[in-house]
């Protein structure tokens, strides 16, 4: 951001009553900030604002992850309170344990298909939609088929010139 921009940001914070309070940082050196409900120079309300301004300043260096989760739920308002940075260790501690269980099952998998105690897989062959008239079947019929309380319509074909009088 250049020095014009930060001029006329704070400018406009001055002008529009708009006070921009630091609610915390995170482990990556973004900074999260919340702006109240608030009543600009022309009288209208202007909702509350809560907004990052992230440590790599380029939009293109900008990837998803960058924002943990804990804080990205709070941005989204769907946390009322800012996350801890305890809570945000917490849980990435909590992430990589179950990152080391999945590891775990795959490996003890892998020794089981290669000793042969536990089946592959078995593998499916998928031929149209359930709901179709001719599921299962090569190609459609002209006839219809009933079974029981079950009426299926053929599908309709056009007939050929012999069949107009």
């Amino acid at each position: 951001m250049g020095w014009s921009q930060r001029l006329f940001g704070s400018l406009w914070r001055v002008l529009s009553k708009e006070v921009k309070q630091h609610v915390g940082t995170d482990q990556l050196g973004n900074k999260y900030y919340y702006i109240p409900e608030y009543k600009n120079w022309r009288g209208q309300t202007i909702r509350e604002k809560r907004i990052v301004e992230a440590a790599q300043k380029k939009e293109v260096d900008y990837e998803t992850g960058d924002i943990p989760a804990e804080w990205e739920a709070w941005i989204r308002r769907m946390r009322k309170i800012p996350p801890t940075m305890e809570e945000i260790l917490k849980n990435e501690k909590y992430r990589e344990e179950m990152k080391i269980k999945g590891q775990d099952i795959y490996e003890k998998e892998k020794l089981l298909r290669k000793e042969e105690l536990l089946a592959p897989p078995a593998q499916t062959q998928i031929k149209g939609h359930a709901s179709a008239p001719y599921f299962g079947k090569e190609e459609p019929s002209e006839d219809p088929s009933s079974t029981g309380k079950t009426f299926q319509p053929g599908s309709w074909m056009p007939h050929g010139k012999s069949q107009n009088k």
